[in-house]
């Protein structure tokens, strides 16, 4: 029997709170401590009903605790600096997307990880939705090349617009979100991307006059497939087209409806984000009076895992690539080149210009 795998917990906060309840329910794993600045740790402990060391600073609790993993769900400027110090002390790591906020950062990460044989995974939690890997699968159904559109605007007021911007001091919403969604394309069409433009506005004051808080980004690949994304955070930001998940191809299209998800109020409910409840398939096939010869098909995923659930597979994920020794080069390449884009959709918005990657 494999001895418990101690994971110090650094950021309490929205995700930190869902993969450090992971944690405490796997018997695999054993909480050594959660770091956090704020009363997040101390909220986290009460939730939990239990009595976890509690500590201010990452590097005191790296020394102090001595654990195997760490899991970081801090903001993303501090990303690479608490990476690279888990790294350095012999930790394997689960980090939130993104994987840093430079290039220069991530592949700092990758090379440290390399060097210390450890295990990074990045917090995509996409890819262990199975309703998203069904949309995938359905979408790559309808041939070449693909049209996506995707959005996530978010009418953010209270904590969640404290969240967004503190975010948004380092990375804009078509970056820190936007690699979810980039991710999912390049997973679709199978294709390199080959340029990327994009359009931004800073709708408040609250932000660094360099940030945005709404863009909108579009990628085209070297099969003819084009890419749509936006992304909007504020209370400002309106509620009416905040859930777009739509592809089609020559042989249709293919759609997640989320009926309740979608609904007015959601927007800025983190556990509607992952919620898909159900994929429309549609078939373009017509006959001679070119009228359809099929109908839409419906895909009912109302027994998908919730936002918790999703988390608990991302750890057991997590799990299975450190007992397993599970090869992670892509992984983390795909990881790097989701951000690599995003990257580049922003300098679109600050230049005005396509960008050629």
């Amino acid at each position: 029997m494999n001895p418990k795998l101690k994971i110090l917990v650094v950021g309490c906060g929205n995700m930190g709170a869902s993969h450090a309840t992971a944690y405490h329910h796997m018997a695999e794993f054993q909480i050594c401590g959660l770091v956090a600045r704020g009363d997040s740790k101390v909220r986290l402990n009460q939730k939990l009903n239990a009595d976890y060391p509690l500590y201010e600073d990452m590097e005191d609790a790296l020394l102090q605790s001595k654990p195997d993993a760490v899991c970081i769900s801090t903001y993303p400027d501090t990303h690479e600096e608490f990476a690279l110090k888990a790294l350095e002390a012999g930790c394997h790591i689960f980090i939130e997307k993104p994987l840093a906020d430079t290039i220069l950062g991530c592949e700092r990460i990758i090379a440290k990880a390399k060097e210390k044989n450890k295990k990074v995974v990045v917090g995509y939690i996409l890819r262990h939705h199975p309703s998203w890997i069904r949309f995938i699968e359905e979408a790559q159904k309808l041939g070449k090349p693909l049209v996506m559109r995707m959005n996530l605007n978010q009418q953010s007021h209270g904590f969640m617009w404290d969240v967004h911007r503190n975010l948004m001091k380092s990375l804009s919403p078509i970056v820190d979100c936007g690699v979810h969604y980039i991710d999912v394309m390049c997973q679709m069409t199978r294709s390199k991307p080959i340029s990327v433009s994009a359009i931004g506005a800073r709708l408040t004051e609250e932000i660094s006059k360099d940030n945005y808080n709404y863009g909108q980004l579009q990628i085209r690949f070297e099969d003819g497939s084009v890419g749509w994304y936006e992304a909007g955070w504020g209370p400002m930001v309106s509620e009416t087209a905040f859930f777009i998940k739509d592809v089609f191809g020559p042989k249709g299209a293919v759609s997640i409806v989320a009926k309740e998800a979608g609904k007015s109020g959601k927007s800025d409910d983190v556990d509607s984000h992952t919620k898909t409840e159900s994929i429309r398939v549609h078939h373009a096939d017509l006959d001679e009076k070119n009228h359809f010869t099929k109908s839409d098909d419906w895909i009912d995923m109302t027994d998908e895992p919730g936002h918790q659930e999703l988390c608990d597979r991302e750890q057991a994920y997590f799990l299975q690539a450190i007992q397993e020794n599970l090869d992670l080069t892509d992984h983390l390449a795909d990881a790097l080149n989701s951000l690599k884009i995003a990257f580049a959709c922003d300098e679109s918005v600050k230049t005005g210009k396509i960008i050629q990657l």
